[in-house]
This record gives C-alpha cells, sequence and structure tokens, in this order.
C-alpha cells in the first residue's frame, strides 16, 4: 500500500510539475517567483524523498551558544564542530552519515539540493568558521538511514540582521526532524520560536526532540514546565502530538570548553536515550506523514495557481471571442457595396442557358435573349430618371472604386482594433453569443475580486438593444501585437487593395453556386407554371436586376423595399443580416416581388457568404492572422494543461486520503 500511494503520488507530481510551470508560460501569467518556490519544494522535498531508501534528515538548531555543537559533537562521538563561549563562532552547516549513505547513487545531491551546492569533505575545523558550502564528515557512529546535521546560529546579529540566517535556512527546510537546543534564558524567547516554528510548520509539519540546557538544580516539573512552553510556541495546542521527546542537559563548564561530551537524560525514565530514540524512528512511517502535509500544503498552491490559469484562460477566450467578433463586423462592412450586375447577369446567362427547348424557342432567335443586357448598359440613367422624376443624371462613382474605399475604411479599423491595447465590439442583446460573453465577464470579475487579479481590463456599457465589449488585450498575443505595430502599414495596405479584385471576380465557387441555384429554382416550377413563370420572370428580373444594381452602387435605398438575407458569422459566433433594396417605385407586383424574393434571396446570400471568406482570409493573412494564431494554439494547449493539472491534483488528494 505504502509503495503504490508513493507510486501514485510521484507519478502525478510529476504531470504537476510539468504542467503548471508550463500553463503559466503558456497563458503569460506572471508568477515568477510563487512558481520558482513552489518547483523548489516539489523537486526537493517530495520527488527526491518519496524513495523507500531515502535518509532520514536530522538537523540540531538553535540560538547563540546554546549548545548545538557539544550536541552534535556528542552524537557523532568526535569534537568536529568548535565549541566555545563566543555566540555564531560556527558559520557553516556540517553534515555527518554513514558511509554506506554516501555511496548511494544520487542521494547526496538530492539531500543538499536546497543549498544549491553539493557539500565540501571536512578537512579542518577552522573551515567551519568561515562562511561558505556545506561540510560533510563520515560516521560509522551515526545510524545508517539518518544525516545528522549541526547549524550555525541563527538568532547572532542585530537590529533584524541576522548573519547566518539564511544558512540556517536552508538546513531547516531540508530536514525531516529537527533537534531544538534552547537554554533558561531564552527558553520562551518568542522570536527564536517564531522562526523555528515558521520552518517547522510552514511547509509540511515536521516533529522534533526538545533539549534544555539547564541548571543541574532545575527539578523535573520545572523543566518539564519550561519544555512545554516552547513546545507550545512551536506547535500550538498540537504541541503533544508533534514533540517526540524532550531531553535535558545540564551545564557543564567542561562540556562548554570541549573537555567533555554533552550528556543528555530524558526527563521521563522510561524514554529511550536520543540516539536509540532516532534509531528507533520508523523512517517511512515519518516521511509518509511528512511528505502528506508537505504535498497538502503543495496542492493548496497548485490549485491556486490552477485558479489563476483558468482566469487568464477565460480572459484569453474573451479577447478572442472579441477581436473574432470585431473581425467578422469589419469583413461585413469591406463589402458593404457589391458589383450586384455582374452576378445577376451572369445568373441570367445561366439561367437562359438551361431554360428547356420550347421557352427557348419562345425567344425567336435570341431577340428577347438580347434584352436584359440592352437594359442593364443604362441602368443607372434608367433608375435615377424613375426615382427622381428628372432628366438629370450626375455621373456615378464606378463600383470598384467604392469597393476600394470601403476595403480601405473596414482594413485601417481593424488594424487599428487589432494592435491597440483595448479593442471593442458592439453586440446585439438578442444575440446568444452576447449573454455568454456576458457570463464570461462577470465569472471573470467575481474571480477577481476573490484573487485580487489586476490582470486585463473588463468593461461592458449598455445602450438599448445593444451591449459594448471593452476587453483587452491579453497578453499571450502582446509579441504578435508588437510584430503588427513594427510592420509597413501602408505597404500592406497596398499589397491588400493590389488584391482587392477578389471581391469584384466571379470565382469557380460562387459560379457553381449559381448553376445549384438555377436548378434548384426550377426543380420547384411546375408544368404550368414553368412555361408562364419562367417566360414572365425574365420580363420581371430585368427592371429588378436594373433597381437592385442601382441601389448597390449608390447606396440609395430611399422609396425601396428590401430582400433581408441571413447570413452565418464568420466565427460561428452570431447571425448577421444583409439587406437587398429593390425600389418600391419599379411597380412590382405582390407575387412579382415574392417570386423576386425567392430568386434574389438564395443569390444574394451565395454571394456574400462567398466573398465574406475571400475578404476575411485578406484580414487574417495580412493583420489578424498571427494574433489569432496565437491565441487559439495557447487556448487548445491552455485548455489541455489546465486538465491534467485537475486531474492529477484530484489524484494526488485520493492519494493522501487513503
Amino acid at each position: 500500500m505504502e509503495h503504490l500511494y508513493k507510486q501514485n503520488i510521484t507519478d502525478a507530481l510529476k504531470i504537476l510539475r510539468r504542467c503548471i510551470p508550463g500553463v503559466q508560460d503558456k497563458l503569460g501569467l506572471d508568477q515568477g517567483k510563487d512558481i520558482d518556490g513552489w518547483t523548489q519544494i516539489v523537486d526537493g522535498k517530495l520527488l527526491t524523498r518519496l524513495s523507500l531508501d531515502f535518509p532520514i534528515m536530522a538537523t540540531i538548531c538553535g540560538g547563540g551558544s546554546s549548545g548545538k555543537s557539544s550536541l552534535f559533537n556528542a552524537m557523532v562521538g568526535e569534537g568536529l564542530s568548535p565549541v566555545g563561549g563566543s555566540a555564531g563562532l560556527n558559520r557553516r552547516v556540517l553534515a555527518s552519515m554513514h558511509r554506506e549513505i554516501f555511496n548511494r547513487p544520487n542521494v547526496i545531491s538530492a539531500l543538499f539540493e536546497p543549498f544549491g551546492c553539493l557539500p565540501d569533505p571536512l578537512k579542518d575545523t577552522k573551515d567551519i568558521t568561515v562562511s561558505g558550502h556545506p561540510l560533510y564528515v563520515l560516521s560509522d557512529a551515526v545510524p545508517q538511514n539518518l544525516v545528522l546535521m549541526d547549524t550555525p546560529d541563527f538568532d547572532t546579529g542585530a537590529k533584524g540582521i541576522y548573519i547566518n540566517r539564511d544558512t540556517t535556512l536552508k538546513a531547516l527546510e531540508s530536514s525531516d526532524i529537527l533537534i531544538y537546543v534552547f537554554t533558561n534564558s531564552n527558553y520562551n524567547n518568542r522570536e527564536n520560536t517564531d522562526f523555528i516554528s515558521e520552518m517547522l510548520t510552514g511547509i509540511g509539519m515536521r516533529k522534533c526532540f526538545l533539549v534544555y540546557r539547564v541548571y543541574p538544580s532545575f527539578e523535573k516539573d520545572e523543566v518539564q514546565e519550561h519544555a512545554m512552553t516552547v513546545a507550545r510556541n512551536l506547535y500550538g495546542k498540537d504541541a503533544d502530538r508533534y514533540v517526540l521527546g524532550i531531553y535535558r542537559a545540564d551545564e557543564d563548564n567542561a562540556v562548554a570548553e570541549g573537555k567533555r561530551f554533552m550528556a543528555l537524560r530524558s526527563i521521563h525514565k522510561k524514554d529511550p536515550s536520543l540516539i536509540t530514540a532516532l534509531q528507533s524512528i520508523d523512517s517511512q512511517e515519518i516521511r509518509l506523514e511528512l511528505l502528506s502535509s508537505i504535498l497538502k500544503d503543495v496542492l493548496i498552491m497548485a490549485r491556486d495557481f490552477l485558479e489563476h490559469a483558468k482566469i487568464s484562460r477565460d480572459e484569453l477566450r474573451l479577447y478572442l471571442d472579441t477581436l473574432q467578433i470585431a473581425q467578422s463586423h469589419c469583413v461585413h462592412d469591406a463589402l458593404q457595396h457589391f458589383p450586384m450586375d455582374r452576378v445577376l447577369k451572369r445568373f441570367v446567362e445561366i439561367w437562359m442557358r438551361t431554360d428547356p427547348p420550347y421557352v427557348r424557342a419562345m425567344r425567336k432567335t435570341g431577340k428577347v435573349v438580347e434584352l436584359p443586357f440592352r437594359v442593364l448598359l443604362d441602368t443607372s440613367k434608367k433608375v435615377k430618371e424613375l426615382l427622381s422624376g428628372t432628366e438629370k443624371i450626375e455621373p456615378q462613382q464606378d463600383v470598384s472604386d467604392t469597393v476600394e474605399e470601403d476595403l480601405v475604411n473596414a482594413l485601417n479599423r481593424m488594424h487599428y482594433q487589432t494592435v491597440n491595447p483595448e479593442i471593442s465590439v458592439s453586440i446585439n442583446l438578442k444575440d446568444p453569443v452576447t449573454r455568454q460573453m456576458r457570463e464570461a465577464v462577470e465569472r471573470i470579475r467575481a474571480d477577481k475580486s476573490l484573487k485580487n487579479n489586476q490582470n486585463p481590463h473588463i468593461e461592458t456599457t449598455e445602450k438599448q438593444v445593444s451591449l459594448n465589449f471593452f476587453v483587452s488585450a491579453h497578453p499571450v498575443v502582446f509579441k504578435e501585437q508588437e510584430k503588427l505595430r513594427n510592420r509597413d502599414w501602408k505597404s500592406v495596405l497596398e499589397s491588400i487593395l493590389s488584391r482587392a479584385d477578389v471581391i469584384m471576380d466571379l470565382s469557380q465557387e460562387i459560379d457553381q453556386e449559381l448553376k445549384d441555384l438555377a436548378k434548384n429554382f426550377r426543380s420547384k416550377m411546375g408544368m404550368w407554371p414553368k412555361i408562364r413563370q419562367t417566360f414572365s420572370a425574365f420580363l420581371n428580373v430585368v427592371p429588378a436586376t436594373v433597381a437592385v444594381t442601382y441601389i448597390l452602387s449608390t447606396g440609395d435605398p430611399v422609396g425601396a423595399v428590401g430582400i433581408k438575407v441571413k447570413l452565418t458569422g464568420l466565427f460561428g459566433l452570431h447571425d448577421l443580416y444583409a439587406l437587398v433594396a429593390i425600389p418600391a417605385t419599379t411597380g412590382l407586383k405582390r407575387a412579382d416581388q415574392k417570386q423576386l424574393d425567392d430568386m434574389l434571396g438564395p443569390i444574394v446570400q451565395a454571394w456574400l457568404n462567398n466573398k465574406l471568406k475571400e475578404v476575411n482570409d485578406l484580414f487574417e493573412q495580412e493583420i489578424t492572422g498571427g494574433i489569432l494564431r496565437a491565441a487559439k494554439d495557447a487556448l487548445d494547449e491552455g485548455d489541455i494543461l489546465i486538465n491534467q493539472i485537475e486531474a492529477n491534483i484530484e489524484a494526488c488528494g485520493k492519494a493522501i486520503s487513503l
């Protein structure tokens, strides 16, 4: 069970170790020191220590002149660590271990990972008094599954500056068990015990032995009372659970001078000696308990990282949706005016070419066939006279010029939205996507209030039937935005305009769609309507074609009725509508208007859908492509990483509860 427990946690932790920094990087989150600290804990306190034969790290610690080095020397049976009356004499960590531990592969590097360096062998005891790398000495007196460390004083210094605290901190962080040495002068020193308490309980709950260096005259009850004061300062109400034993060392000048080893005795006669107590510790049990405690803290941090990642992902998705809607609007704006005469003319050609023989015979050698094209040549003049009642005709702007002007305006707006730190769109309140985006905004706002997250600014402003969204650019796209800003926009614009004929030309796709529409329209006609309506349709399509061409070329919808065409949004976000206007003054009958709607509606829709895609491709090639790809890739990979993080946090949680 223990092996399975460790294997499950090891596998899950390795995935979390990879995925959490990965998702932070992928979503552009600035977690910096928090992530670095978390990965160091996972690497140094969990992954390396899940091995069944990993030794217990026991660290002797305490304030200045408390007797730490005297205790260390007594336990290893050698006068290795300098002792004396001066506080802060020793400046390095000194570790002692059995030769068998030292020979295990990768153990030493894992043991000293918190120090960021490997230990040096002890050659001269004076080296301990000079700052530097940790030192080690091999000793057969130390139990085979134990590493014993002596540490510098953690309270030597003045005015809040402690010269040895960083070194001691690393030793304490690497420890499984602490041996805390204190004296009558500092047993109730809250600054000292608060520092040790933070090490014991900060990341994982470590247990400890207490060693009280005390005057021989102190009675057992007094020693017990002082020791429990220390215990409560360290652990609070859980002191009895985490204190493994209490020992006393009577004051002795010979010990202080290094002439005699420190003698320890338990305050309870039934308790074993300290070295025996250390040997009898069930390393697997204490390791599992400690690792479970550390793991709980690690998972709390992991869940916090996960929530930040989810918020960032939601913000990125909202930005991407907003950018796509803005692009959809700009693409439609680029097609405000159409060369519809070409489309209708081509449809008439297809229609007449597919007429049955008896209809073609009615035309009598093409006299009727030529009529629509002769009328189309004089489109603008006839319709303008019809609408205005005047004879004078102002020169009409060429439709290609109008299309180019619309395209330039749309491109400039899209470029501004794309490179701007904030993007804005207006969406109909009845649109389902509006509800989805509003829910996303509220979710992000709620998360921000809980986490005090200051990431992208989001603001909504309601006005009548529409909702205005203002969404800040996400860090994921900053690099692509900068690339776009650095490009010569004038040359980009010229490059796009050189391909503006994509709007004017009839592609093979639209030609095929017109053929399919003609075939479909004919399939819906009965025998008699095929004769009567087909012939009459061409008489009615001519003025309708004239009217549509005029309105789409001039943008003058005065006195018009309309064919409303529903278009699918470019990104599947929402529906848009296009209005093809037909002047009411053409005198069309209701039946003719219905017939015209049935014919022209699908033609307009086929044309617009085809051109929307082509113009959208132009926008993505020259403006938004890099940003859209960066956002979509980050979302796809971010979703995968977030799902893996959630699954493995859950796996670790289940393993802890076993």
